[in-house]
C-alpha cells in the first residue's frame, strides 16, 4: 500500500486545500494534501509511512514569507498544530514550540522581566520560520538570542539539535532543508524590567505602523538588503513606487513591501519581483536576491 493511502483516512489529512488562507497574501492555488501534526506522535506516524520520500513536501508556518502558484502544489504541505504552540521557562532560557507566534514569544518573555526577544514582535512569523531564515529586525537577528534548535528529518525521522553556528545562521539564512522540520527553539534572555520591554515593544509597533503598509495584503520584505545598503532604498531612488504588474503594486509607503489588490494573482507578484529585480540589476548592478519564498512557480 502507498504512502498516501495509508494517511488517506487519518483526521489530521485533507485533500485539494486551497493555501492561500495560510498566507499573509491569501493567493495562491491548492495544495495535494494538507497534513496538520498536533504532537510529536502525530508526526512520528506520519513520517513512518514513508510519504515524505515519495512526493515533495511544503512546511508551512503563518505564511509570512510565502507565495503560492495560483497552480498550487502537488505534494504535502505540513503545518504544526495546537502542539507546537507552548511556551516553557528556565531560569533565563525560554523555550517555544515551533508554532509560536514571534510577537506573542516577545510580549510573552516581555511581561515576565525577560529582555531581549522584544525585536521579535516586529516579525511576523513564526519560531520555526525565524529558524529556518535566521528573522530579525531593528539590528538584531534570531541567531543573537538562540540558543538551539529541536528537528527533526521528515524523510528519515532522525531528530536533531543544533546552536546558530551549527545551522549556519546568517543574513536571512541557515542550512535548514525542506526536509528539516523545526520543532522547537530555545533562546536566552537576560533579566530586565517588563515596563521597559513593553516600552519597547510599543515603539517597534509603532515605527512599523508608521513606515510600513500595515493593514495591506503583503508579505513583508520582498528583498534580503545588499551589504552595505537597503533594497528599498536602492527600489525607492529608482522611482519604482507605485510600479503596478496586474494588481499588485510597489508599496507608496515602503518600497520593499510589494502590496497585493482584491485582484491580484500569485502571477502578479512574481512577475513584479522579477521586473523590480532586472530594473534594478540594470540600473546599478546590483542582483536584489528573494527574501520570500516562492512555490510551485516554473524555474
Amino acid at each position: 500500500m502507498s504512502p498516501l493511502a495509508l494517511l488517506a483516512d487519518r483526521p489530521w489529512v485533507e485533500e485539494n486545500v486551497p493555501l492561500g488562507p495560510l498566507t499573509t497574501y491569501k493567493l495562491g492555488g491548492r495544495a495535494r494534501w494538507l497534513v496538520t501534526v498536533d504532537d510529536p506522535g502525530v508526526l512520528d506516524e506520519v513520517i513512518a509511512t514513508g510519504v515524505f520520500r515519495e512526493v515533495p513536501v511544503l512546511v508551512v508556518g503563518r505564511g509570512s514569507n510565502l507565495v503560492v502558484s495560483d497552480r498550487g502544489f502537488d505534494g504535502v504541505v505540513l503545518r504544526l498544530g495546537k502542539g507546537y504552540s507552548d511556551i516553557g521557562f528556565d531560569g533565563d532560557a525560554v523555550e517555544a514550540g515551533a508554532a509560536v507566534p514571534l510577537p506573542r514569544l516577545a510580549r510573552t518573555t516581555a511581561e515576565r522581566g525577560m529582555a531581549g526577544l522584544e525585536f521579535f514582535v516586529g516579525v511576523p512569523g513564526s519560531v520555526g520560520g525565524a529558524v529556518r531564515q535566521n528573522a530579525g529586525c531593528f539590528g538584531y537577528e534570531t541567531r543573537d538570542r538562540l540558543v538551539e534548535a529541536h528537528l527533526v528529518d521528515l524523510g528519515t525521522g532522525r531528530r536533531f539539535s543544533g546552536g546558530p553556528d551549527d545551522l549556519d545562521l546568517s543574513y536571512r539564512h541557515s542550512n535548514v532543508a525542506a526536509h528539516h522540520l523545526v520543532e522547537r527553539a530555545t533562546f536566552r534572555t537576560e533579566p530586565g524590567e517588563p515596563e521597559e520591554s513593553l516600552r519597547l515593544i510599543r515603539e517597534i509597533t509603532r515605527w512599523r505602523r508608521d513606515h510600513q503598509p500595515g493593514g495591506t495584503l503583503n508579505a513583508g520584505s520582498v528583498f534580503k538588503n545588499p551589504e552595505g545598503s537597503s533594497a528599498g532604498k536602492i527600489i525607492d531612488e529608482l522611482g519604482l513606487k507605485g510600479l503596478r504588474v496586474g494588481d499588485v503594486t510597489v508599496s507608496e509607503k515602503h518600497a520593499n513591501f510589494f502590496v497585493a489588490g482584491p485582484g491580484a494573482t500569485a502571477d502578479d507578484i512574481a512577475a513584479l519581483v522579477r521586473l523590480v529585480r532586472e530594473k534594478v540589476k540594470a540600473e546599478t548592478g546590483v542582483d536584489l536576491e528573494p527574501e520570500i519564498q516562492f512555490v510551485g512557480f516554473e524555474s
